[in-house]
């Protein structure tokens, strides 16, 4: 059909954006040695007004393509003309991507309030190498910490994906999909209430009351009570934007060091495994929990909320990369071996200012551990301890605390590395200083070849063609 002029002009500025964020391949000593391809890609749009709350799932989204190593993967939210969106205006709760395999020639484009898709037979997914029963399969991700958190994988390692030996059966490929969860605190009455998701805000009742606020009350289409003036929503206060992701990587070769990946939640219910009783091990994560403010009169300093979790590691290896995940309120996480060694301490970051990346009272950055190789090891089996601070001065709902860890095997000789890949500078360990262990014992392009392509999109768009980014995903039918 023939698109109108508006419609026109919005798929133009979808391309411009995209074209405009498409990089060349850098060189950077962390990254590849100077082999490093980026490449910057937009989701599909999601529309925002005052209040309201996008949770969709995004299937068979753009990546790069081949055997590859990843070697970071950023993402940050902005408009159509490519301009950062801040936190106190679109908060994003979090985004995260998914490894998937599904039959070759299978039309599975869709936008979903849920991973409905996943029900689907012909969808396999491949999970990160955590022991959650489900959930936090993802293998990246992050939340309103995203502009400000490293992300980098270090050399001689990487993260690999499209080894077609890996995909589960023939007739299949790997596919990636993104879920993004932004929510839209323009005019709200209480702007820190609506990114915790507090139910009353919301105007939801959930287990009788008895579920103060979290995801299940922030869900897809939700809306967040704004002040008067703000309701309804209005085509001037209406804008379109875009998860926009850079993944940096190489190509695979057989020098790189695989890491796995594991994401450990402080929430995790563990039941052990008991051979004789035929009970195997199950990790039933909650993924979030709740703060509650403490007494009355109780001291600032002491009003601090700790959440401990003691979990067993099936597999073990080299800590190459570590970071915590934490919701406003969060003081700190860390994570410990057996005999109380310190793993990494993850530290938040909060802004001060306005301005994107700096917003004032968020979140907006954790600190991370590059231990130098071999450094820090974790053993088959070992009990390791992960600790979650928060603040308690006042009520949280729906914080979390997680702990992204990237482990490669130990048969790596470390010397070698050492030599080879000594530790960068600003890609230090985090020493025990930074997160008291007697605390927490007491807390426990070419420019031609851009005029070609716009050039072509602009032809497509006067025939009245129109892509998946600019229309969105169709659901799946099941």
């Amino acid at each position: 059909m023939v698109l109108d002029s508006k419609r026109q002009l919005h798929c133009l500025a979808a391309i411009l954006l995209l074209l405009g964020s498409v990089q060349t391949s850098q060189s950077d000593p962390r990254i590849g040695n100077g082999n490093s391809k980026s490449e910057v890609f937009l989701s599909p749009k999601f529309v925002m007004e005052p209040g309201s709350v996008s949770n969709k799932y995004y299937y068979n989204v753009d990546f790069p393509k081949g055997h590859i190593a990843i070697k970071s993967f950023n993402a940050e939210v902005v408009d159509e003309e490519g301009n950062p969106i801040p936190l106190h205006e679109t908060y994003l709760h979090h985004w995260i991507v998914l490894r998937y395999h599904q039959k070759k020639d299978t039309a599975d484009s869709g936008a979903h309030q849920g991973d409905l898709g996943f029900l689907q037979s012909d969808h396999i997914v491949v999970k990160n190498s955590g022991m959650c029963d489900s959930g936090l399969s993802q293998y990246f991700g992050l939340g309103s910490e995203t502009r400000r958190t490293p992300t980098d994988v270090p050399d001689p390692y990487g993260i690999e994906v499209g080894n077609p030996a890996d995909v589960a059966a023939d007739g299949y490929e790997e596919r990636w999909m993104l879920n993004v969860h932004a929510i839209d605190t323009r005019g709200a009455e209480d702007k820190m209430g609506c990114t915790e998701c507090r139910c009353d805000l919301y105007n939801m009742t959930v287990d009788g009351g008895n579920y103060n606020g979290g995801l299940r009350c922030c869900h897809d289409g939700a809306r967040c009570r704004v002040e008067k003036g703000f309701e309804g929503g209005s085509e001037t206060s209406r804008r379109s934007l875009y998860l926009k992701y850079t993944v940096e990587y190489i190509d695979w070769e057989e020098s790189i060091v695989p890491v796995r990946i594991y994401i450990l939640d402080v929430t995790d219910i563990w039941t052990k495994a008991d051979e004789s009783r035929g009970i195997v091990a199950r990790h039933r994560c909650l993924i979030e929990y709740d703060v509650e403010s403490c007494p009355a009169g109780g001291s600032h300093e002491s009003c601090t909320h700790t959440k401990t979790l003691s979990v067993s590691l099936p597999t073990g290896g080299d800590v190459i990369y570590g970071v915590g995940h934490q919701h406003a309120g969060g003081s700190g996480t860390a994570l410990y071996g057996e005999g109380g060694r310190l793993i990494c301490s993850s530290n938040p970051t909060y802004g001060t200012g306005e301005e994107p990346g700096n917003e004032a009272g968020y979140i907006v950055g954790m600190s991370t551990c590059y231990p130098s190789p071999g450094s820090v090891k974790l053993s088959d089996g070992e009990m390791l301890t992960l600790v979650s601070n928060y603040s308690s001065t006042q009520t949280h709902t729906g914080v979390m605390g997680l702990f992204y860890l990237l482990v490669s095997d130990s048969s790596v000789e470390r010397d070698n590395l050492v030599q080879r890949y000594p530790a960068q500078e600003n890609h230090k360990s985090s020493t025990i200083s930074n997160f008291n262990w007697g605390f927490v014992l007491f807390g426990v392009g070419l420019v031609s070849v851009v005029v070609s392509a716009l050039s072509i999109a602009v032809v497509s768009l006067l025939r009245g063609t129109s892509g998946r980014r600019n229309e969105g995903y169709e659901p799946i039918i099941a």
